[in-house]
Protein backbone atom coordinates (compact mmCIF):
# COMPACT_ATOMS: atom_id res chain seq x y z
CA UNK A 1 0.00 0.00 0.00
CA UNK A 2 0.58 4.07 -0.31
CA UNK A 3 0.53 5.55 2.77
CA UNK A 4 -1.92 9.07 2.35
CA UNK A 5 0.29 12.11 1.94
CA UNK A 6 0.53 14.25 5.07
CA UNK A 7 -1.52 17.56 5.26
CA UNK A 8 -1.44 20.18 2.66
CA UNK A 9 1.38 18.86 0.96
CA UNK A 10 -0.33 17.84 -2.29
CA UNK A 11 0.28 14.15 -4.00
CA UNK A 12 3.43 13.55 -1.90
CA UNK A 13 5.68 14.87 0.53
CA UNK A 14 8.31 16.94 -1.22
CA UNK A 15 11.25 15.06 1.30
CA UNK A 16 11.10 11.72 2.75
CA UNK A 17 14.11 11.23 5.71
CA UNK A 18 14.94 8.18 6.50
CA UNK A 19 16.25 7.40 9.99
CA UNK A 20 15.60 9.52 12.98
CA UNK A 21 19.26 9.90 14.67
CA UNK A 22 21.35 13.14 14.52
CA UNK A 23 21.83 13.76 10.63
CA UNK A 24 18.29 13.03 9.79
CA UNK A 25 16.29 15.05 12.59
CA UNK A 26 18.91 17.97 11.97
CA UNK A 27 17.98 17.95 8.23
CA UNK A 28 13.74 17.89 9.11
CA UNK A 29 14.53 20.62 11.76
CA UNK A 30 16.28 23.12 9.10
CA UNK A 31 13.71 22.29 6.55
CA UNK A 32 10.85 22.81 8.64
CA UNK A 33 12.31 25.59 10.34
CA UNK A 34 12.05 27.27 6.74
CA UNK A 35 8.47 26.48 6.31
CA UNK A 36 8.74 25.79 2.48
CA UNK A 37 9.46 21.90 2.55
CA UNK A 38 6.62 19.39 3.83
CA UNK A 39 8.55 16.00 5.43
CA UNK A 40 7.81 12.85 6.52
CA UNK A 41 11.00 11.19 8.94
CA UNK A 42 10.86 7.23 8.93
CA UNK A 43 12.29 6.36 12.37
CA UNK A 44 12.87 2.68 13.63
CA UNK A 45 9.83 1.57 15.70
CA UNK A 46 10.57 1.04 19.78
CA UNK A 47 12.73 -2.15 20.31
CA UNK A 48 16.11 -3.80 18.95
CA UNK A 49 15.80 -1.39 15.82
CA UNK A 50 16.06 1.54 17.59
CA UNK A 51 19.76 2.44 18.20
CA UNK A 52 20.95 2.42 22.07
CA UNK A 53 20.77 6.32 23.76
CA UNK A 54 24.56 7.99 22.06
CA UNK A 55 26.39 10.83 23.25
CA UNK A 56 26.98 13.64 21.10
CA UNK A 57 30.01 15.96 21.02
CA UNK A 58 30.79 19.24 19.49
CA UNK A 59 32.12 22.73 19.96
CA UNK A 60 30.80 26.06 18.45
CA UNK A 61 30.55 29.63 19.80
CA UNK A 62 27.39 29.72 20.95
CA UNK A 63 24.88 26.87 21.97
CA UNK A 64 23.11 26.97 18.92
CA UNK A 65 19.76 25.84 17.89
CA UNK A 66 19.78 22.84 20.20
CA UNK A 67 20.61 24.54 23.53
CA UNK A 68 18.04 22.99 25.38
CA UNK A 69 19.39 19.60 25.01
CA UNK A 70 22.87 20.38 26.06
CA UNK A 71 23.57 18.18 28.68
CA UNK A 72 27.20 20.14 30.01
CA UNK A 73 29.92 22.18 28.62
CA UNK A 74 33.29 23.51 29.50
CA UNK A 75 35.17 26.11 28.48
CA UNK A 76 38.62 24.43 28.75
CA UNK A 77 39.90 21.04 27.73
CA UNK A 78 43.35 19.28 28.90
CA UNK A 79 45.71 16.29 27.15
CA UNK A 80 48.01 14.20 29.11
CA UNK A 81 50.77 13.38 27.50
CA UNK A 82 52.35 9.64 27.67
CA UNK A 83 55.09 11.30 30.07
CA UNK A 84 51.77 12.75 32.52
CA UNK A 85 52.35 15.89 31.57
CA UNK A 86 48.83 18.24 31.48
CA UNK A 87 48.13 20.69 28.63
CA UNK A 88 45.15 22.63 29.06
CA UNK A 89 43.53 24.71 26.77
CA UNK A 90 41.16 27.81 26.56
CA UNK A 91 39.40 27.67 23.37
CA UNK A 92 37.54 30.76 23.75
CA UNK A 93 35.30 32.26 22.01
CA UNK A 94 34.96 28.28 21.60
CA UNK A 95 33.23 26.11 24.11
CA UNK A 96 32.87 22.34 24.26
CA UNK A 97 29.64 20.77 24.21
CA UNK A 98 27.82 17.57 25.45
CA UNK A 99 24.43 16.17 23.69
CA UNK A 100 22.62 12.93 24.71
CA UNK A 101 20.83 11.40 21.63
CA UNK A 102 17.20 11.34 23.88
CA UNK A 103 16.89 14.81 25.09
CA UNK A 104 18.42 16.04 21.29
CA UNK A 105 15.71 13.55 19.61
CA UNK A 106 12.78 14.74 22.24
CA UNK A 107 13.21 18.61 21.31
CA UNK A 108 13.42 17.97 17.79
CA UNK A 109 10.16 15.89 17.74
CA UNK A 110 8.42 18.13 19.75
CA UNK A 111 9.56 20.61 17.00
CA UNK A 112 8.77 19.09 14.37
CA UNK A 113 4.89 17.93 15.85
CA UNK A 114 4.22 21.49 15.72
CA UNK A 115 5.13 22.20 11.83
CA UNK A 116 2.63 21.81 9.29
CA UNK A 117 2.89 19.42 6.80
CA UNK A 118 5.24 17.69 8.84
CA UNK A 119 5.23 13.68 10.45
CA UNK A 120 7.23 11.32 12.56
CA UNK A 121 6.36 7.44 10.81
CA UNK A 122 7.67 4.28 12.92
CA UNK A 123 8.42 2.14 10.62
CA UNK A 124 11.55 0.00 9.39
CA UNK A 125 12.63 1.57 6.05
CA UNK A 126 14.61 -1.37 3.30
CA UNK A 127 14.01 -0.25 -0.01
CA UNK A 128 15.08 2.73 -1.01
CA UNK A 129 14.67 3.44 -5.18
CA UNK A 130 14.22 6.37 -7.83
CA UNK A 131 11.29 5.91 -9.52
CA UNK A 132 9.13 8.48 -12.37
CA UNK A 133 9.24 12.56 -10.49
CA UNK A 134 10.79 11.25 -6.89
CA UNK A 135 11.99 8.37 -5.30
CA UNK A 136 10.00 5.72 -2.89
CA UNK A 137 10.89 3.84 0.31
CA UNK A 138 9.34 0.72 0.90
CA UNK A 139 9.11 0.23 4.64
CA UNK A 140 7.40 -2.63 7.35
CA UNK A 141 5.45 -1.20 9.87
CA UNK A 142 5.34 -3.07 13.72
CA UNK A 143 2.62 -4.75 13.19
CA UNK A 144 3.92 -6.61 10.45
CA UNK A 145 2.08 -4.13 7.32
CA UNK A 146 3.77 -3.20 4.48
CA UNK A 147 4.16 0.37 3.06
CA UNK A 148 5.44 2.45 0.39
CA UNK A 149 6.51 5.87 0.72
CA UNK A 150 7.18 8.00 -1.89
CA UNK A 151 8.95 12.16 -2.05
CA UNK A 152 10.33 14.57 -4.62
CA UNK A 153 13.20 13.57 -2.72
CA UNK A 154 14.81 10.71 -0.46
CA UNK A 155 17.55 11.77 2.15
CA UNK A 156 19.18 8.41 3.51
CA UNK A 157 21.27 8.60 7.04
CA UNK A 158 21.09 4.84 7.81
CA UNK A 159 24.32 3.78 8.27
CA UNK A 160 26.69 1.43 5.44
CA UNK A 161 26.37 -1.74 5.12
CA UNK A 162 29.77 -1.85 3.84
CA UNK A 163 32.59 1.14 4.08
CA UNK A 164 33.81 2.39 0.49
CA UNK A 165 37.54 1.01 -0.49
CA UNK A 166 39.73 3.39 0.75
CA UNK A 167 43.98 3.20 1.20
CA UNK A 168 42.95 3.72 4.83
CA UNK A 169 40.52 2.36 7.28
CA UNK A 170 40.57 2.60 10.85
CA UNK A 171 38.07 2.88 13.53
CA UNK A 172 37.70 4.84 16.20
CA UNK A 173 36.14 2.25 18.78
CA UNK A 174 34.98 2.94 22.78
CA UNK A 175 33.59 2.16 25.72
CA UNK A 176 32.20 4.42 28.20
CA UNK A 177 30.98 4.37 32.10
CA UNK A 178 28.69 7.07 33.62
CA UNK A 179 30.13 7.03 36.92
CA UNK A 180 29.44 8.66 40.27
CA UNK A 181 32.45 8.47 43.08
CA UNK A 182 31.76 8.56 46.60
CA UNK A 183 34.23 11.98 46.74
CA UNK A 184 34.45 14.46 44.80
CA UNK A 185 36.76 13.64 41.97
CA UNK A 186 36.13 16.09 39.04
CA UNK A 187 36.69 19.44 38.03
CA UNK A 188 33.21 20.14 36.14
CA UNK A 189 35.20 23.34 33.92
CA UNK A 190 37.27 21.06 32.60
CA UNK A 191 36.83 18.30 29.96
CA UNK A 192 40.01 15.62 29.14
CA UNK A 193 39.74 15.22 25.63
CA UNK A 194 42.95 12.99 25.55
CA UNK A 195 44.57 10.91 28.08
CA UNK A 196 47.61 8.92 27.15
CA UNK A 197 48.89 7.63 30.17
CA UNK A 198 46.85 4.50 29.23
CA UNK A 199 48.86 1.68 27.87
CA UNK A 200 49.53 2.27 24.23
CA UNK A 201 48.40 -1.00 21.74
CA UNK A 202 51.04 -1.90 19.37
CA UNK A 203 48.70 -0.59 16.49
CA UNK A 204 47.32 2.33 16.46
CA UNK A 205 46.75 4.53 19.71
CA UNK A 206 44.48 4.56 23.14
CA UNK A 207 43.50 7.63 25.47
CA UNK A 208 41.27 7.90 28.12
CA UNK A 209 38.22 10.84 27.56
CA UNK A 210 36.61 12.55 30.55
CA UNK A 211 33.44 14.61 30.40
CA UNK A 212 32.70 15.58 33.95
CA UNK A 213 29.29 16.37 34.56
CA UNK A 214 29.09 17.39 38.52
CA UNK A 215 31.95 17.25 40.69
CA UNK A 216 31.17 13.56 41.71
CA UNK A 217 29.46 12.52 38.12
CA UNK A 218 31.35 11.98 34.94
CA UNK A 219 31.11 10.40 31.29
CA UNK A 220 34.55 8.02 31.94
CA UNK A 221 36.09 6.38 28.39
CA UNK A 222 38.49 4.14 26.52
CA UNK A 223 39.05 5.16 23.18
CA UNK A 224 41.44 3.25 20.42
CA UNK A 225 42.44 4.26 16.83
CA UNK A 226 42.98 1.07 15.71
CA UNK A 227 41.76 -1.61 12.51
CA UNK A 228 38.95 -3.94 15.07
CA UNK A 229 37.39 -2.93 17.47
CA UNK A 230 37.79 -4.93 21.11
CA UNK A 231 35.46 -7.48 22.63
CA UNK A 232 33.46 -6.14 25.77
CA UNK A 233 35.75 -7.84 28.40
CA UNK A 234 38.75 -6.02 27.43
CA UNK A 235 36.72 -2.62 27.31
CA UNK A 236 35.84 -3.09 30.75
CA UNK A 237 39.07 -4.42 31.60
CA UNK A 238 40.60 -0.87 30.24
CA UNK A 239 38.14 1.07 31.58
CA UNK A 240 38.53 -0.27 35.48
CA UNK A 241 42.41 0.22 34.71
CA UNK A 242 41.99 3.84 33.57
CA UNK A 243 39.40 5.00 36.45
CA UNK A 244 41.04 3.00 39.37
CA UNK A 245 45.04 3.05 38.55
CA UNK A 246 44.77 6.66 36.74
CA UNK A 247 42.07 8.49 37.70
CA UNK A 248 42.19 7.04 41.08
CA UNK A 249 38.76 7.65 41.23
CA UNK A 250 38.45 5.42 44.69
CA UNK A 251 34.69 4.06 45.34
CA UNK A 252 32.52 4.60 42.38
CA UNK A 253 29.34 3.03 41.35
CA UNK A 254 28.74 2.78 37.05
CA UNK A 255 25.26 3.52 36.13
CA UNK A 256 25.37 3.06 32.78
CA UNK A 257 27.45 2.67 29.62
CA UNK A 258 28.16 3.35 26.01
CA UNK A 259 29.92 1.44 23.43
CA UNK A 260 30.45 2.54 19.85
CA UNK A 261 32.90 2.41 16.87
CA UNK A 262 33.16 5.11 14.25
CA UNK A 263 34.82 5.13 10.58
CA UNK A 264 37.84 6.96 10.27
CA UNK A 265 38.80 6.25 6.66
CA UNK A 266 39.77 7.95 2.95
CA UNK A 267 36.86 6.33 1.39
CA UNK A 268 35.00 8.70 -1.04
CA UNK A 269 30.86 8.30 0.51
CA UNK A 270 29.04 9.12 -2.47
CA UNK A 271 26.41 11.87 -1.39
CA UNK A 272 23.89 11.19 -4.68
CA UNK A 273 22.83 7.82 -5.33
CA UNK A 274 20.28 7.91 -7.77
CA UNK A 275 18.39 11.13 -9.55
CA UNK A 276 16.05 11.89 -6.31
CA UNK A 277 17.99 9.90 -3.38
CA UNK A 278 20.82 11.09 -1.29
CA UNK A 279 22.81 9.96 1.40
CA UNK A 280 23.49 12.57 4.64
CA UNK A 281 25.58 12.00 8.02
CA UNK A 282 28.01 9.31 8.33
CA UNK A 283 27.05 8.00 5.24
CA UNK A 284 27.24 11.51 3.66
CA UNK A 285 30.47 11.63 4.28
CA UNK A 286 30.23 13.88 7.59
CA UNK A 287 32.53 11.79 9.91
CA UNK A 288 35.60 13.76 9.85
CA UNK A 289 38.45 10.76 8.81
CA UNK A 290 41.03 11.80 11.06
CA UNK A 291 38.75 12.90 14.90
CA UNK A 292 35.71 10.62 14.72
CA UNK A 293 33.39 13.92 15.01
CA UNK A 294 30.07 14.26 13.15
CA UNK A 295 27.97 16.53 14.56
CA UNK A 296 28.90 19.84 13.53
CA UNK A 297 29.63 18.40 10.04
CA UNK A 298 25.80 17.32 10.28
CA UNK A 299 24.87 20.78 11.18
CA UNK A 300 26.72 22.74 8.33
CA UNK A 301 25.62 19.78 5.81
CA UNK A 302 21.90 20.73 6.97
CA UNK A 303 22.09 23.98 6.71
CA UNK A 304 23.44 23.70 3.38
CA UNK A 305 20.69 20.97 1.96
CA UNK A 306 18.25 22.79 3.39
CA UNK A 307 19.36 26.37 1.62
CA UNK A 308 19.84 24.39 -1.63
CA UNK A 309 16.33 23.26 -1.08
CA UNK A 310 15.24 26.11 -0.74
CA UNK A 311 16.66 27.87 -4.44
CA UNK A 312 15.30 24.99 -6.25
CA UNK A 313 18.57 22.64 -6.60
CA UNK A 314 18.47 18.89 -5.33
CA UNK A 315 22.06 18.70 -3.72
CA UNK A 316 24.24 17.78 -0.49
CA UNK A 317 27.37 19.74 -0.24
CA UNK A 318 30.76 18.09 0.61
CA UNK A 319 30.22 18.52 4.08
CA UNK A 320 34.59 18.61 4.63
CA UNK A 321 36.73 20.87 2.36
CA UNK A 322 39.13 18.64 0.19
CA UNK A 323 41.92 20.13 1.74
CA UNK A 324 40.88 18.75 5.29
CA UNK A 325 40.22 15.24 3.78
CA UNK A 326 43.40 15.58 2.01
CA UNK A 327 45.81 16.57 5.12
CA UNK A 328 43.20 13.67 7.42
CA UNK A 329 44.45 11.31 4.67
CA UNK A 330 48.15 11.38 5.37
CA UNK A 331 47.86 11.36 9.09
CA UNK A 332 45.65 8.30 9.05
CA UNK A 333 48.16 6.61 6.47
CA UNK A 334 50.93 7.80 9.04
CA UNK A 335 49.44 6.48 11.96
CA UNK A 336 48.52 2.91 10.09
CA UNK A 337 52.14 2.34 9.00
CA UNK A 338 53.44 3.39 12.33
CA UNK A 339 55.46 6.21 10.48
CA UNK A 340 54.47 8.68 13.71
CA UNK A 341 53.86 8.10 17.16
CA UNK A 342 49.91 9.08 17.71
CA UNK A 343 50.14 10.56 21.31
CA UNK A 344 53.36 12.50 20.41
CA UNK A 345 51.43 13.87 17.46
CA UNK A 346 48.43 14.86 19.20
CA UNK A 347 50.41 16.05 22.31
CA UNK A 348 52.47 18.15 20.13
CA UNK A 349 49.53 19.87 18.58
CA UNK A 350 47.89 21.02 21.73
CA UNK A 351 51.39 21.95 23.08
CA UNK A 352 52.20 24.48 20.27
CA UNK A 353 49.18 25.79 18.71
CA UNK A 354 46.61 28.08 20.25
CA UNK A 355 43.04 26.48 21.40
CA UNK A 356 40.86 28.46 19.34
CA UNK A 357 43.26 28.17 16.03
CA UNK A 358 43.13 24.00 16.81
CA UNK A 359 39.68 23.66 17.08
CA UNK A 360 38.64 24.91 13.93
CA UNK A 361 41.69 23.16 12.28
CA UNK A 362 39.81 19.51 13.73
CA UNK A 363 36.70 21.04 12.75
CA UNK A 364 37.94 22.34 8.90
CA UNK A 365 37.53 25.96 9.32
CA UNK A 366 41.36 27.11 9.29
CA UNK A 367 43.20 29.12 6.64
CA UNK A 368 45.17 27.75 4.35
CA UNK A 369 48.24 29.93 6.01
CA UNK A 370 46.88 28.29 9.40
CA UNK A 371 46.90 24.65 7.81
CA UNK A 372 50.36 25.73 6.83
CA UNK A 373 51.85 26.45 10.55
CA UNK A 374 49.96 23.38 11.61
CA UNK A 375 51.67 21.41 9.45
CA UNK A 376 54.65 23.07 10.58
CA UNK A 377 54.15 21.06 14.47
CA UNK A 378 53.93 17.81 12.71
CA UNK A 379 56.53 15.12 12.11
CA UNK A 380 57.14 16.86 8.71
CA UNK A 381 59.39 14.35 7.36
CA UNK A 382 57.36 11.33 7.76
CA UNK A 383 53.86 12.84 6.43
CA UNK A 384 56.04 14.23 3.50
CA UNK A 385 57.15 10.74 2.77
CA UNK A 386 53.59 9.57 2.89
CA UNK A 387 52.07 12.26 0.94
CA UNK A 388 54.02 11.25 -1.80
CA UNK A 389 53.02 8.38 -1.47
CA UNK A 390 49.65 8.43 -1.35
CA UNK A 391 48.60 9.12 -4.83
CA UNK A 392 50.31 5.40 -6.08
CA UNK A 393 48.21 3.15 -3.41
CA UNK A 394 45.06 1.33 -4.38
CA UNK A 395 41.86 2.05 -2.67
CA UNK A 396 40.84 -1.78 -1.56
Amino acid sequence: MTTPPPPGSGAAPDVVIVGGGAAGLSLAHRLTAAGTHSVTVVEPPDGPPRPPERTWCYWDQGTGDFEEAITASWSRLRVHGTDGEAITLDPAPLRYHMLRSTRFEQLVHARLAEAPGTRVLRATAHAVRNVRDGAEVRCSTPDGGHLTLRGRHVFDSRPLRALPPARTALLQHFRGWFVRTRADRFDPAVADLMDFRVPQPRHGLAFGYVLPLAPDRALVEYTEFSRTPLTTEAYEAALGHYSREILRLGDFTVEDAEQGAIPMTDGRFPRRVGDAVFRIGTAGGATRPSTGYTFAAVQRQSRDIAAALHGGRAVVPAPHRWRSLAMDAVFLRALDTGRIDGPAFFTGLFRHLPGDRLLRFLDGGTTPWEDWTVGLHTPVGPMLRTALELPFLRRR
